[in-house]
């Protein structure tokens, strides 16, 4: 089986792989420091509530937008998967990147554009909800074409609340109707932050499809799609496993490469 590693900004996921379905899945906070060691010690356990043998896990690939993290999960493959890892873009991407600077394209977003494309026709707007909220446009052919990075929910939530004293910490949720004139304090953040993210989502996108001129599906992913995905009718898919697929699809091309 395969251990797929997607370290993003915030979080670590680390999920086992039967071919390019999740057979199990794991997040840990993102933290450059924490060594080898102390991943395998978590994840031993974690894979043992699963009942996977650690020996079962053949094979590592790492996608990372996080270098310094790099170090201690490639050390975590050779020392205790008995390997050294694919790491997912080391060797180029195998898609075109027709944008300015495509040496700067974070590694979540290349292997989502890699994984939808494969999974749908047509040209494609890729909305990721992580640290950032991305929005990455992938042509028929199947060309990176360029996107849009916005500050992500929580990211935005946290800024608010630390810059104005006397506004309290609230959870991230779906206001309790559509009315969008708040009574209180609380009711007004919740719709500032929710339904004014909807706005974002819904007016980005109507313009992401105005400048690609065609017909263009719009595939959701990220552990926030499922928040929105009830609340507008913008997306026409959400895939959870967007990046994991990608990271499974660059241990095939490794394979066929060999």
């Amino acid at each position: 089986m395969l251990l797929a590693i997607d370290a993003g900004n915030t979080n670590v996921v680390f999920a086992v792989m039967d071919g390019r379905q999740v057979r199990a899945r794991w997040r840990i906070a993102t933290d450059p420091r924490r060594t080898a060691d102390e991943y395998v010690v978590w994840l031993s356990q974690l894979l043992a509530l699963e009942g996977i043998e650690r020996a079962a896990v053949t094979e590592v690939v790492i996608g990372t937008v996080v270098p310094r993290a790099l170090h201690n999960l490639r050390t975590l493959s050779i020392k205790y998967f008995g390997g050294e890892p694919i790491v997912a873009g080391a060797d180029g991407w195998p898609l075109v990147l027709d944008v300015d600077e495509p040496q700067s394209l974070g590694a979540d977003r290349a292997l989502n554009a890699i994984a939808a494309h494969a999974a749908y026709s047509g040209d494609l707007i890729v909305v990721d909800f992580g640290t950032a909220t991305t929005f990455d446009v992938v042509d028929y052919t199947g060309a990176y074409k360029g996107g849009i990075i916005a500050p992500g929910i929580n990211l935005s939530l946290d800024a608010l609340v630390t810059a104005a004293a006397k506004l309290p910490r609230i959870a991230i949720e779906a206001p309790e109707d559509t009315r969008v004139i708040g009574r209180n304090t609380v009711d007004q953040m919740h719709i500032g932050i929710f339904w004014g993210y909807v706005a974002m989502l819904e007016g980005l996108i109507a313009r992401l499809k105005a400048e690609i001129g065609r017909p263009a599906r719009v595939i959701a992913t990220g552990g926030l799609a499922v928040l929105f995905e009830q609340h507008t009718d913008c997306f026409d898919a959400v895939a959870h496993d967007l990046t994991l697929t990608g990271l499974a699809m660059m241990a095939e091309r490794t394979h066929m490469a060999r």
